[in-house]
């Protein structure tokens, strides 16, 4: 057991780490999360270092990810780069604090950078409410969650920093003295970004995979088939299995191939159930296919996270659809019944 997934296993916070290659793991806080921290990275080169994923934007996570710095012997001054995995705000929040104090450029997948500005045009709550009206949820539970989520709402789709570098597929990251490439793993996120270090042996993961959680698949709003992505970018991964996993979020890991086949096998049981749900039903909603699931508690504590379940719930059956399995009624997505055949 590492020193990280002890802390994990402890509720703590664990320690900043030296890494194979150099690199350096840093865990930045999310303040009222169950996810706890953010596993930042500091990847040194010739001419300065490149910080893959800042954090939280809060105090707290400034000074751990300043502490982190001064313990890997460098400061904010000698970043010259920071990389995105993806720009949700507990990996993106702090990139502009970083950027300001140290002129580094930022990078991110080109699909990123249009979901950035995409979520930049929109009013937060309206824009959240109006896509779960597409999923049928009941206005009442809307209007509930919203009042729950708050502030939190803005939060996720406040302004973050904007990239100056386009990371594509097999693209090298610009960081002089290393071979650090980008690997497109769209899923989580339309422009999901793993990267690997091949001389240290490592593939930073970023959410893709995770050792113990399944990371959030859901219906965008921008829609697509974001659970056929994930499915493919995990067969992706599987080849790198030589390579120790850095994640974003609980502690590092070997066996990217077993975990990454545990998560297929997770997507591919979970639309079983959805087909046999909608065989019962006969005919259903989203919502209503979402609420005789099988979770982690049942659906009337959900609380919050009842967005994620439905969005979940919606990208397997979009994949469902897609395959023949299932077949939108009206050819909308609303109602959702048994297809007509099935093999």
């Amino acid at each position: 057991m590492n020193a990280q997934q002890a802390a994990w296993r402890a509720r703590t916070l664990p320690p900043v780490e030296r890494l194979p290659g150099g690199l350096v793991s840093v865990p930045v806080p999310i303040p009222n999360n169950p996810l706890r921290y953010t596993l930042s990275y500091l990847i040194p080169g010739d001419d300065g270092l490149v910080v893959v994923d800042p954090g939280w934007d809060s105090e707290t996570g400034w000074q751990a990810l300043t502490d982190g710095l001064a313990e890997a012997g460098a400061t904010a001054a000698d970043v010259t780069g920071v990389v995105l995995t993806h720009v949700h705000p507990d990996h993106h929040g702090l990139t502009a604090r970083l950027r300001d104090a140290s002129g580094a450029w930022v990078a991110m997948h080109p699909a990123e950078r249009a979901q950035l500005r995409r979520d930049r045009d929109t009013e937060p709550s309206r824009a959240l409410g109006d896509w779960m009206r597409t999923l049928h949820v009941p206005d009442a539970e809307i209007d509930r969650l919203l009042g729950a989520f708050g502030k939190a709402v803005d939060l996720h789709f406040a302004p973050l920093a904007d990239a100056d570098v386009m990371l594509g597929d097999g693209d090298l990251v610009p960081l002089a003295g290393r071979r650090l490439r980008a690997v497109w793993t769209p899923g989580h996120t339309p422009g999901h970004l793993c990267l690997l270090e091949p001389d240290a042996q490592v593939l930073l993961t970023g959410d893709h995979v995770l050792p113990r959680i399944s990371p959030n698949i859901g219906l965008q709003l921008s829609g697509e088939d974001p659970l056929g992505r994930y499915l493919e970018s995990l067969e992706k991964v599987s080849a790198y299995d030589e390579c120790e996993a850095l994640p974003g979020h609980e502690y590092r890991f070997h066996g990217i191939a077993a975990r990454a086949a545990e998560l297929d096998r997770h997507h591919r049981e979970r639309c079983r159930e959805i087909v046999s749900v909608v065989d019962r039903l006969g005919a259903a909603t989203i919502w209503e296919v979402a609420s005789e699931l099988t979770w982690s508690r049942p659906w009337a504590e959900i609380g919050p996270m009842l967005v994620g379940a439905v969005a979940e719930t919606a990208a397997h059956i979009e994949l469902l659809v897609r395959a023949g399995e299932l077949e939108w009624k009206g050819g909308g997505p609303q109602v959702v019944t048994g297809a007509l055949c099935r093999s």
